[in-house]
Protein backbone atom coordinates (compact mmCIF):
# COMPACT_ATOMS: atom_id res chain seq x y z
CA UNK A 1 0.00 0.00 0.00
CA UNK A 2 1.29 3.46 -0.88
CA UNK A 3 2.06 5.71 2.05
CA UNK A 4 3.15 9.30 2.50
CA UNK A 5 6.10 9.41 4.91
CA UNK A 6 5.71 12.38 7.27
CA UNK A 7 6.87 13.84 10.57
CA UNK A 8 3.92 12.08 12.22
CA UNK A 9 4.56 8.74 10.55
CA UNK A 10 3.14 7.16 7.40
CA UNK A 11 -0.28 8.16 6.06
CA UNK A 12 -2.46 6.35 3.52
CA UNK A 13 -4.55 8.03 0.84
CA UNK A 14 -7.77 7.55 2.82
CA UNK A 15 -6.29 9.61 5.67
CA UNK A 16 -5.51 12.65 3.53
CA UNK A 17 -7.17 15.25 1.37
CA UNK A 18 -5.64 18.43 -0.02
CA UNK A 19 -1.83 18.44 0.10
CA UNK A 20 0.44 21.42 -0.53
CA UNK A 21 3.41 19.95 -2.44
CA UNK A 22 5.88 22.84 -2.28
CA UNK A 23 6.18 25.02 0.80
CA UNK A 24 8.82 25.92 3.40
CA UNK A 25 8.67 25.98 7.19
CA UNK A 26 12.32 26.87 7.73
CA UNK A 27 14.89 28.10 5.18
CA UNK A 28 18.36 29.58 5.32
CA UNK A 29 19.45 30.81 1.90
CA UNK A 30 22.90 31.75 3.13
CA UNK A 31 25.56 29.26 2.11
CA UNK A 32 26.46 26.60 4.71
CA UNK A 33 29.83 28.21 5.45
CA UNK A 34 28.25 31.39 6.84
CA UNK A 35 28.23 32.12 10.61
CA UNK A 36 24.94 31.20 12.25
CA UNK A 37 23.80 29.14 9.27
CA UNK A 38 20.55 27.23 9.98
CA UNK A 39 20.61 28.12 13.68
CA UNK A 40 17.36 28.94 15.43
CA UNK A 41 15.51 28.55 18.70
CA UNK A 42 12.87 25.82 18.21
CA UNK A 43 10.37 27.66 20.40
CA UNK A 44 10.67 30.76 18.22
CA UNK A 45 10.17 28.73 15.06
CA UNK A 46 7.05 27.11 16.51
CA UNK A 47 5.70 30.44 17.70
CA UNK A 48 6.09 31.99 14.23
CA UNK A 49 5.08 29.07 12.02
CA UNK A 50 2.42 27.18 13.99
CA UNK A 51 -0.22 29.88 13.27
CA UNK A 52 0.52 29.54 9.54
CA UNK A 53 -0.10 25.79 9.79
CA UNK A 54 -3.26 26.25 11.85
CA UNK A 55 -4.59 28.59 9.15
CA UNK A 56 -4.35 25.94 6.44
CA UNK A 57 -5.68 23.23 8.74
CA UNK A 58 -8.79 25.40 9.10
CA UNK A 59 -9.07 25.44 5.29
CA UNK A 60 -9.02 21.64 5.12
CA UNK A 61 -5.40 21.21 4.03
CA UNK A 62 -4.20 17.86 5.41
CA UNK A 63 -0.43 17.80 4.76
CA UNK A 64 2.43 19.98 3.56
CA UNK A 65 5.68 19.13 1.78
CA UNK A 66 8.74 20.86 3.21
CA UNK A 67 11.06 21.72 0.32
CA UNK A 68 14.07 22.95 2.29
CA UNK A 69 16.82 20.46 1.59
CA UNK A 70 20.49 20.14 2.52
CA UNK A 71 22.42 23.32 1.74
CA UNK A 72 19.48 25.68 2.34
CA UNK A 73 18.92 25.02 6.01
CA UNK A 74 17.00 21.78 6.25
CA UNK A 75 16.13 21.20 9.91
CA UNK A 76 13.98 18.11 10.33
CA UNK A 77 13.95 18.70 14.09
CA UNK A 78 12.28 22.08 13.59
CA UNK A 79 9.77 20.64 11.12
CA UNK A 80 9.01 17.98 13.72
CA UNK A 81 8.55 20.57 16.48
CA UNK A 82 6.07 22.57 14.37
CA UNK A 83 4.34 19.36 13.29
CA UNK A 84 3.89 18.12 16.85
CA UNK A 85 2.70 21.53 18.06
CA UNK A 86 -0.04 21.58 15.42
CA UNK A 87 -0.78 17.88 14.94
CA UNK A 88 -0.10 18.40 11.25
CA UNK A 89 1.98 16.07 9.03
CA UNK A 90 4.96 17.51 7.15
CA UNK A 91 6.94 15.65 4.48
CA UNK A 92 10.68 16.29 4.85
CA UNK A 93 13.31 15.63 2.13
CA UNK A 94 16.77 14.22 2.00
CA UNK A 95 19.21 15.38 -0.69
CA UNK A 96 21.11 18.61 -1.30
CA UNK A 97 20.71 21.85 -3.21
CA UNK A 98 22.88 23.09 -6.09
CA UNK A 99 26.17 24.93 -6.13
CA UNK A 100 27.23 27.04 -4.26
CA UNK A 101 24.90 25.71 -1.51
CA UNK A 102 26.77 22.41 -1.21
CA UNK A 103 28.62 21.77 2.08
CA UNK A 104 32.16 20.48 2.03
CA UNK A 105 31.24 16.97 3.19
CA UNK A 106 28.86 16.52 0.24
CA UNK A 107 31.42 17.99 -2.16
CA UNK A 108 34.02 15.48 -0.95
CA UNK A 109 31.74 12.42 -0.76
CA UNK A 110 31.69 9.70 -3.40
CA UNK A 111 28.52 8.73 -5.24
CA UNK A 112 28.34 5.56 -3.16
CA UNK A 113 28.63 7.54 0.09
CA UNK A 114 25.93 9.97 -1.01
CA UNK A 115 23.67 7.09 -2.01
CA UNK A 116 24.11 5.42 1.40
CA UNK A 117 23.38 8.72 3.18
CA UNK A 118 20.15 9.33 1.28
CA UNK A 119 19.07 5.71 1.57
CA UNK A 120 19.64 5.78 5.33
CA UNK A 121 17.52 8.93 5.71
CA UNK A 122 14.78 7.40 3.54
CA UNK A 123 14.62 4.21 5.56
CA UNK A 124 15.97 4.84 9.08
CA UNK A 125 15.45 8.55 9.65
CA UNK A 126 17.11 11.95 9.48
CA UNK A 127 19.91 12.48 11.96
CA UNK A 128 18.54 11.76 15.46
CA UNK A 129 14.98 13.02 14.86
CA UNK A 130 13.26 9.76 14.03
CA UNK A 131 11.73 11.51 11.00
CA UNK A 132 11.97 9.33 7.90
CA UNK A 133 12.64 11.39 4.77
CA UNK A 134 9.67 11.30 2.43
CA UNK A 135 11.43 12.29 -0.78
CA UNK A 136 14.65 13.56 -2.35
CA UNK A 137 15.09 17.28 -3.12
CA UNK A 138 17.87 18.47 -5.43
CA UNK A 139 18.65 21.34 -7.77
CA UNK A 140 20.55 22.08 -10.95
CA UNK A 141 22.20 25.25 -12.25
CA UNK A 142 20.30 27.47 -14.66
CA UNK A 143 22.99 27.09 -17.32
CA UNK A 144 23.20 23.31 -17.01
CA UNK A 145 23.85 20.63 -14.43
CA UNK A 146 27.40 20.69 -13.10
CA UNK A 147 29.58 17.61 -12.53
CA UNK A 148 29.03 17.84 -8.77
CA UNK A 149 25.26 18.23 -9.18
CA UNK A 150 25.36 15.26 -11.55
CA UNK A 151 27.12 13.16 -8.92
CA UNK A 152 24.43 14.01 -6.38
CA UNK A 153 21.67 13.22 -8.88
CA UNK A 154 23.16 9.86 -9.79
CA UNK A 155 23.39 8.91 -6.13
CA UNK A 156 19.81 10.11 -5.63
CA UNK A 157 18.55 8.01 -8.54
CA UNK A 158 20.08 4.89 -7.00
CA UNK A 159 18.67 5.60 -3.54
CA UNK A 160 15.29 6.42 -5.04
CA UNK A 161 15.26 3.26 -7.13
CA UNK A 162 15.85 1.19 -4.02
CA UNK A 163 12.87 2.74 -2.23
CA UNK A 164 10.44 3.93 -4.91
CA UNK A 165 10.99 7.51 -3.77
CA UNK A 166 10.26 10.55 -5.90
CA UNK A 167 13.06 13.00 -6.76
CA UNK A 168 12.17 16.68 -7.07
CA UNK A 169 14.52 19.30 -8.46
CA UNK A 170 14.59 23.08 -8.41
CA UNK A 171 15.45 23.48 -12.09
CA UNK A 172 14.53 26.62 -13.98
CA UNK A 173 15.26 25.58 -17.57
CA UNK A 174 13.29 22.83 -19.26
CA UNK A 175 16.27 21.71 -21.32
CA UNK A 176 18.19 21.11 -18.07
CA UNK A 177 15.25 19.07 -16.74
CA UNK A 178 15.49 16.90 -19.86
CA UNK A 179 19.19 16.36 -19.12
CA UNK A 180 18.32 15.35 -15.56
CA UNK A 181 15.76 12.86 -16.82
CA UNK A 182 18.42 11.35 -19.09
CA UNK A 183 20.71 10.91 -16.08
CA UNK A 184 17.97 9.35 -13.96
CA UNK A 185 17.02 6.90 -16.69
CA UNK A 186 20.69 6.18 -17.28
CA UNK A 187 20.89 5.01 -13.66
CA UNK A 188 17.96 2.66 -14.22
CA UNK A 189 15.25 4.75 -12.57
CA UNK A 190 12.06 6.20 -14.04
CA UNK A 191 11.15 9.64 -15.32
CA UNK A 192 7.69 9.34 -13.76
CA UNK A 193 9.35 9.49 -10.33
CA UNK A 194 10.71 12.98 -10.98
CA UNK A 195 9.12 16.36 -10.21
CA UNK A 196 10.09 19.37 -12.31
CA UNK A 197 9.88 22.06 -9.63
CA UNK A 198 9.21 25.66 -10.78
CA UNK A 199 8.03 24.51 -14.21
CA UNK A 200 6.24 27.85 -14.62
CA UNK A 201 9.64 29.60 -14.72
CA UNK A 202 10.33 27.98 -18.11
CA UNK A 203 8.82 30.43 -20.62
CA UNK A 204 8.50 27.86 -23.41
CA UNK A 205 5.25 26.00 -22.77
CA UNK A 206 6.28 23.36 -25.29
CA UNK A 207 8.96 22.32 -22.80
CA UNK A 208 6.29 21.94 -20.10
CA UNK A 209 4.62 19.47 -22.43
CA UNK A 210 7.88 17.77 -23.38
CA UNK A 211 8.81 17.17 -19.73
CA UNK A 212 5.35 15.77 -19.04
CA UNK A 213 5.53 13.59 -22.14
CA UNK A 214 8.65 12.02 -20.67
CA UNK A 215 6.39 10.99 -17.76
CA UNK A 216 7.57 13.50 -15.14
CA UNK A 217 5.42 15.59 -12.85
CA UNK A 218 5.33 19.32 -13.55
CA UNK A 219 4.79 21.84 -10.77
CA UNK A 220 3.38 25.35 -10.90
CA UNK A 221 4.39 26.62 -7.48
CA UNK A 222 3.90 30.38 -7.81
CA UNK A 223 0.34 30.47 -6.46
CA UNK A 224 -0.17 33.70 -4.56
CA UNK A 225 3.22 35.02 -5.65
CA UNK A 226 1.89 35.96 -9.08
CA UNK A 227 -1.61 37.30 -9.79
CA UNK A 228 -4.40 34.76 -10.23
CA UNK A 229 -5.08 36.50 -13.55
CA UNK A 230 -1.75 35.04 -14.76
CA UNK A 231 -1.78 31.72 -12.91
CA UNK A 232 -5.31 30.64 -13.87
CA UNK A 233 -4.74 30.88 -17.66
CA UNK A 234 -1.47 28.92 -17.36
CA UNK A 235 -3.23 26.15 -15.44
CA UNK A 236 -6.04 26.23 -17.97
CA UNK A 237 -3.56 25.87 -20.80
CA UNK A 238 -1.99 22.87 -19.08
CA UNK A 239 -5.39 21.26 -18.58
CA UNK A 240 -6.27 21.81 -22.24
CA UNK A 241 -2.97 20.18 -23.20
CA UNK A 242 -3.90 17.08 -21.23
CA UNK A 243 -1.43 17.68 -18.38
CA UNK A 244 -3.86 17.77 -15.44
CA UNK A 245 -2.95 14.29 -14.27
CA UNK A 246 0.72 15.31 -13.92
CA UNK A 247 0.27 18.84 -12.55
CA UNK A 248 1.06 19.94 -8.99
CA UNK A 249 0.03 23.32 -7.53
CA UNK A 250 1.56 25.16 -4.58
CA UNK A 251 2.82 28.50 -3.24
CA UNK A 252 6.55 28.12 -2.46
CA UNK A 253 5.86 30.27 0.58
CA UNK A 254 6.59 30.49 4.31
CA UNK A 255 9.02 30.67 6.24
CA UNK A 256 11.15 31.17 9.33
CA UNK A 257 14.41 32.77 8.14
CA UNK A 258 17.21 32.62 10.73
CA UNK A 259 19.06 35.41 8.92
CA UNK A 260 16.29 37.86 9.88
CA UNK A 261 15.32 39.16 13.33
CA UNK A 262 12.68 36.91 14.85
CA UNK A 263 12.64 34.79 11.72
CA UNK A 264 11.15 37.54 9.58
CA UNK A 265 7.52 37.76 8.45
CA UNK A 266 6.19 34.58 6.83
CA UNK A 267 3.98 34.62 3.75
CA UNK A 268 0.85 32.51 4.33
CA UNK A 269 0.03 29.22 2.63
CA UNK A 270 -3.67 30.10 2.34
CA UNK A 271 -3.98 31.65 -1.12
CA UNK A 272 -4.59 28.45 -3.05
CA UNK A 273 -7.74 27.50 -1.14
CA UNK A 274 -8.94 31.03 -0.45
CA UNK A 275 -8.44 32.53 -3.91
CA UNK A 276 -7.01 30.34 -6.67
CA UNK A 277 -9.38 27.40 -6.42
CA UNK A 278 -12.48 29.61 -6.51
CA UNK A 279 -10.96 31.40 -9.53
CA UNK A 280 -10.41 28.07 -11.29
CA UNK A 281 -14.01 27.05 -10.62
CA UNK A 282 -15.20 30.40 -11.94
CA UNK A 283 -13.11 29.77 -15.07
CA UNK A 284 -14.97 26.50 -15.63
CA UNK A 285 -12.47 23.97 -14.28
CA UNK A 286 -14.39 20.93 -13.07
CA UNK A 287 -14.25 19.98 -9.40
CA UNK A 288 -12.97 16.52 -10.31
CA UNK A 289 -9.98 18.14 -12.04
CA UNK A 290 -9.32 20.33 -9.01
CA UNK A 291 -9.39 17.26 -6.76
CA UNK A 292 -7.02 15.52 -9.15
CA UNK A 293 -4.49 18.39 -9.06
CA UNK A 294 -4.67 19.16 -5.33
CA UNK A 295 -5.38 15.81 -3.65
CA UNK A 296 -4.69 12.83 -5.92
CA UNK A 297 -1.61 14.12 -7.75
CA UNK A 298 0.42 15.21 -4.72
CA UNK A 299 -0.26 11.95 -2.91
CA UNK A 300 0.66 9.87 -5.96
CA UNK A 301 3.78 11.95 -6.55
CA UNK A 302 5.19 11.78 -3.02
CA UNK A 303 3.83 8.49 -1.65
CA UNK A 304 5.82 5.28 -1.89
Amino acid sequence: MKQLMTTLGPFGKDQLGLILPHEHVFVDLRTPDQPGYAEANPAEVVALMAPEIEAIKAQGVTALVECSTGGVGRRADLDLAVSRATGFPIVVPTGNYREPWIPDWVREASEAELERWMLRELTEGIENTGVVAGWIKLSAGDDGITPLETRILRAAARAAAATGTVIGSHTIRGRVVMDQLNIIEGEGYRADRFISIHTQAEPDFELHKAVAQRGAWIEYDHVGREPDAEVVPLIGRAIEAGLAEQLLLSHDRGWFDPALPGGGTPQPYTHLVASLLPALRHAGVEQSTIVRMTEINPFEAFAR
